[in-house]
């Protein structure tokens, strides 16, 4: 346990939450719920007893897991629960049939909309025999105990590197260098800096002490521009963001979900792509991300001409190798998707002009300090910092890395994983990105009011990068610098 933590822990054997991990607790919502929700799929069949016994012993090993939140007073901590059972945590599933893909996503969308308990420790996985010739898990973590990054190096803890060991990561080592992973991970875009979790804290300090005259009077916001400084103007910028384009997918969201993944694209041609173009992979990836959205809108009829999508983008704000620490520790940035553009290489670049602005951006700081403010200001407070978060943003995006060599769980070979992160306020698209053995796979969570087939989005990204492979291929080389869009329209005309 952090030293931090240990000097809060009372007599009663409570500890004290933090301020930003309070704020994702106060953040649920019945339309969004704060919760992680994971699906790993399997060559074999997993026998439960197996699957609960690495579970206790690699999960349930974090005392963090065996703890349920608490408020008293006032005040959030994390106390035991003394009835902790395994067996309440790690539950078997059945699918109607025919038991397959289709069925395995309806559950997987019931299950992202079904609360966690609070009455014991907000976690649960759940196990599905026979699927697919193997077997399925969904996994659900309510995001107060940790972010994607942590989560996901808490999952690799379980992991073995082959069918009976030895683990593949235990949770206490320092994770290996990834530079396959570390090309494409959206949360690696800015290097963890140095004391910059303590000053997102006192910048929530201060802003809770301000209230939310900030927010809420843009003449305040004018004049705080006016006052130089990088931080101050980056108040000033978001104080004043216009929201993005109006879509189908912005709206009053509701309680229904609905979640899809793709199959995975190779990573290596990926990467290929991205080099060719002088691009990053997550430039790549983006970019298909935003040809999937525009072509679902033009399918369903609706004009993309000038559409642009803005989406929250999680950022990691600590050193990967102590992930395992748990907690929240991670800000975000606006990134502004171009849907509008029809090229395909002009929009790489326009995504990749857009992720360069942002590199050295005080915006994931801020983010970490309105969190801390969330969490430890009064409930009006959140509210208010919470819709000016959201308001201007129509989806959620994260990319996560994963490990680039096949994993076994409780003895099955994990074929594939996906995940999706939860949404906040009204937002109801959540897009995500995992890369594994030297695979990369999408993820779309939608809400079902405003979009009810995510499929056909997701069902989009493998076309759109191919799309992108043969405008490239087609165009004229060999060249220096950036591909002519121009060229490239000539090139597919």
């Amino acid at each position: 346990m952090p030293a931090r933590a240990k000097r809060r822990k009372s007599s009663t054997g409570r500890v004290k939450i933090s301020a930003v991990d309070t704020a994702w607790l106060r953040m649920d919502r019945p339309q969004n719920l704060m919760m992680i929700t994971g699906v790993l799929l399997f060559g074999e069949r997993i026998a439960l007893p197996r699957l609960r016994k690495v579970i206790g012993e690699r999960f349930a090993v974090f005392k963090r897991f065996r703890q349920r939140p608490v408020e008293i007073a006032g005040i959030s901590f994390w106390q035991d629960d003394p009835a902790f059972d395994i067996a309440r945590h790690v539950v078997a599933e059945s699918l109607p049939p025919p038991g397959g893909r289709a069925q395995l996503q309806s559950l997987a969308s019931r299950l992202a909309t079904t609360p966690l308990d609070p009455a014991h420790p907000m976690w649960q996985f759940h196990l599905i025999d026979r699927y697919d010739g193997g077997s399925a898990l969904i996994a659900r973590i309510h995001h107060s105990y940790a972010d994607g990054i942590a989560l996901v190096r808490v999952m690799l803890s379980m992991t073995d590197a082959s069918r009976d060991g030895p683990p593949a990561m235990p949770f206490a080592a320092r994770a290996p260098k990834a530079a396959d992973a570390g090309d494409d991970v959206l949360a690696q875009l800015f290097a963890p800096l140095s004391g910059v979790v303590a000053g997102a804290r006192k910048l929530g300090a201060t802003l809770v002490e301000k209230g939310a005259e900030v927010w809420s009077d843009p003449a305040k916001a004018v004049a705080l521009a006016t006052q130089g400084g990088a931080l101050t103007a980056e108040i000033a910028k978001l104080a004043l963001m216009p929201q993005d384009s109006p879509t189908r997918f912005k709206g009053r969201a509701g309680v229904a979900k609905c979640l899809s993944w793709t199959d995975p694209l190779p990573l290596a041609e990926v990467k290929t792509i991205g080099k060719a173009l002088d691009a990053s992979v997550n430039d790549v990836l983006l970019a298909c991300v935003a040809g999937a959205l525009r072509g679902y809108l033009i399918d369903k009829g609706d004009d993309a001409t000038g559409v642009m999508m803005r989406a929250l983008v999680p950022v990691n704000l600590r050193p990967i190798e102590k992930a395992y620490k748990l907690g929240n520790q991670f800000g975000l940035v606006f990134l502004d998707l171009p849907i509008g553009i029809e090229n395909p290489i002009e929009r790489l670049y326009a995504v990749r002009a857009n992720m360069n602005a942002l590199k050295g951006s005080f915006q994931p700081v801020l983010a970490l300090g309105l969190l801390a403010a969330m969490g430890s200001g009064p409930k009006a407070l959140q509210d208010v910092l919470l819709e000016s978060l959201a308001r201007n943003a129509s989806s959620v995006m994260t990319n996560v890395p994963g490990p680039q060599q096949p994993l076994y769980l409780a003895g099955a070979a994990i074929k594939s994983l996906m995940f999706w992160v939860p949404q906040s306020g009204d937002i109801g698209m959540g897009v995500s990105i995992i890369s594994y053995d030297g695979a990369v796979q999408f993820g779309v969570i939608t809400d079902e009011g405003l979009c009810p087939d995510p499929d056909l989005i997701s069902a989009r990204f493998a076309s759109e990068f191919e799309k992108l492979v043969l405008t490239t291929l087609m165009a004229p080389w060999p060249r220096t610098g950036d591909l002519d869009p121009a060229d490239a329209e000539a090139a597919v005309a």
